[in-house]
């Protein structure tokens, strides 16, 4: 892990090995390459991730990307994929790292000796990077196959609910109620997979 100083690697190599790591031993992943603080590759990766997402579903259905320059269907493209990983995907990774907040807080809450009190867990900057790296299924989910969106976002949410076993140290149903709000969020409407379910349902 060359080139960080905590958490993952940085670098086109350091996401790669990450990706494939997350999704193949997601514990010792999210175990060892979670560190306090270390939020600046998390949110590279949410990028690539999205990224990739984008560039797959430009490549399989271009003519669902909006005709932001009418003259030029490659440019509008151009011009989509660019908003995601400038704006879409930070903003994004944000929005959904604050509701796994706020579901964490939740889940924490517990009763001792007659006073709500809350059960130790991780901090914030532990929380966003265990989202950011849930998503690495959603990099395959871009090609408009419904089934193949949906299996990612499953797999992205089960990913996540490792994820905050391991950071945030709670008992299942803690740790369900935590994750099953940021990743309904997350990979359910920002990566489609809802949109998805519902088509197979025929909804």
């Amino acid at each position: 892990m060359s080139g960080s100083s905590g958490g993952r690697p940085r670098g086109p190599r350091g996401i790669a090995r990450t990706w494939a790591e997350v999704l193949v031993r997601p514990r010792r992943a999210f175990a060892n390459g979670i560190t306090p603080g270390d939020q600046a590759p998390a949110l590279t990766f949410a990028v690539a991730v999205a990224a990739a997402f984008t560039l797959g579903w430009i490549a399989s259905d271009p003519a669902a990307m909006p005709a932001v320059v009418p003259s030029s269907p490659l440019l509008s493209q151009a011009v989509v994929f660019l908003v995601v990983v400038a704006l879409a995907a930070p903003v994004g990774l944000h929005l959904t790292a604050a509701a796994a907040t706020v579901a964490v807080v939740v889940a924490s809450v517990e009763i001792a000796d007659g006073h709500f009190a809350l059960r130790d867990r991780g901090g914030v900057s532990e929380t966003v990077q265990a989202v950011a790296y849930a998503s690495s299924p959603m990099a395959l989910a871009g090609p408009v196959i419904p089934e193949l969106r949906v299996a990612c976002g499953a797999y992205a949410a089960v990913l996540l609910f490792v994820g905050f076993r391991e950071v945030h140290g709670l008992g299942p149903l803690r740790t369900a109620v935590a994750a099953v709000p940021p990743a309904a969020l997350g990979y359910g409407v920002g990566y489609r997979a809802v949109a998805a379910a519902r088509t197979l349902l025929g909804a």
